[in-house]
């Protein structure tokens, strides 16, 4: 795919990223040959079930993969706003410890696992500040402490109030506005409403998006509810078995999803309007990424699978069966035997 859509300017690509857990052959491949670009003030949704690599592809771009976490190939090239591209597989420690928070920040799904219970809300805010901004006065860092609060819509009298006082939506807020206090251009969102109710989720979401028009930052967006990509991102990306199957701006794949999984998950989720109909989730389970079926990972729970699904792998291409607009405008990609590449 080219790295611009539309004419928009990447901010970070990921070029053919590969993670293994472990070593040798006993090694299990959980991203593989993973090709994605998010672009300057964009919102780009990731959705899969657990155990699709969706996370694992998150801590490998910003390197915190715990062990026996690998990366075993690729780049995760992050363009500097008015300055060189740079590979982030590549820096040094140091180079690494600036590019984390200062221009890339991610917020964890558990924020009562992210935040430390034993100290307060102003000591965490203001221990992030205070890493990369040394000279920055006490005082300074507290007025900015009290800023980012008022940013995620929490009162700042909550600076002295420890983790477990704050609800699960205060505290989800809290990591949004830990994440926002050196102004990152990138901000990866590793499923942070899945804890939360339904009110409560739409609520941060339509913050999010105030924000992110404020502040003008891009989101990675990593969720297993694809009904909230819909109505959130501007283009989404489907993964399954550790692959990209499907890539498109977020209204294309909800009228019309290519890959069969796409359709499931689209199916496996309520609507909020129109006819009544029943809900048909996908059967089977994800594929053990020990033993991967040859072919399409999707093939065995696939009701339209038929020869070359189960013998030959798809490649993720532009689908020679759409407009011209799809095909060569970059638009959208899927990797399935239904819509062969052109």
């Amino acid at each position: 795919m080219s790295s611009k859509v539309s004419g928009k300017e990447p901010v970070l690509e990921i070029q053919n990223l590969c993670v293994d857990y472990g070593l040798g052959k006993e090694s299990v491949q959980a991203v593989r040959d993973v090709s994605l670009t998010l672009h300057r003030g964009e919102v780009l949704g990731l959705a899969g079930e657990s155990g699709s690599g969706k996370s694992t592809l998150a801590y490998g771009l910003t390197r915190l993969l715990p062990p026996p976490g690998v990366i075993t190939g690729g780049k995760v090239i992050y363009h500097q706003p008015g300055g060189d591209p740079v590979d982030v597989l590549r820096l040094s420690d140091a180079g690494l410890r600036q590019f984390r928070w200062a221009e890339t920040s991610i917020v964890f799904q558990g924020a009562m696992n992210s935040l430390n219970p034993v100290h307060t809300v102003a000591s965490q805010l203001m221990d992030v500040i205070a890493a990369h901004e040394p000279k920055m006065s006490k005082s300074a860092r507290l007025a900015r402490a009290k800023e980012l609060l008022k940013l995620v819509g929490i009162s700042p009298d909550r600076l002295g109030s420890y983790p477990h006082q704050l609800s699960g939506g205060m505290r989800q807020r809290v990591m949004i506005g830990m994440a926002l206090a050196l102004e990152p251009q990138v901000v990866i969102m590793d499923e942070p409403t899945t804890a939360l109710d339904v009110v409560m989720q739409r609520q941060i979401l339509r913050q999010l998006v105030d924000l992110r028009e404020r502040l003008g930052f891009s989101v990675l967006f990593i969720t297993h509810d694809l009904s909230l990509l819909v109505e959130f991102s501007d283009r989404i990306a489907i993964m399954y078995g550790g692959r990209i199957v499907e890539e498109a701006p977020a209204a294309k794949l909800y009228k019309d999803p290519l890959h069969p999984y796409s359709h499931g998950l689209l199916n496996a989720f309520p609507p909020l309007r129109g006819e009544r109909r029943e809900l048909s989730g996908i059967p089977g389970s994800p594929p053990d990424l020990r033993s991967m079926p040859t072919g399409c990972a999707f093939h065995p729970r696939c009701p339209k699978a038929f020869d070359p699904c189960r013998t030959d792998l798809p490649l993720l291409a532009a689908p020679a069966d759409r407009t011209e607009e799809d095909r060569t405008g970059g638009e959208r990609t899927v990797a399935c035997w239904l819509h062969p590449g052109a």
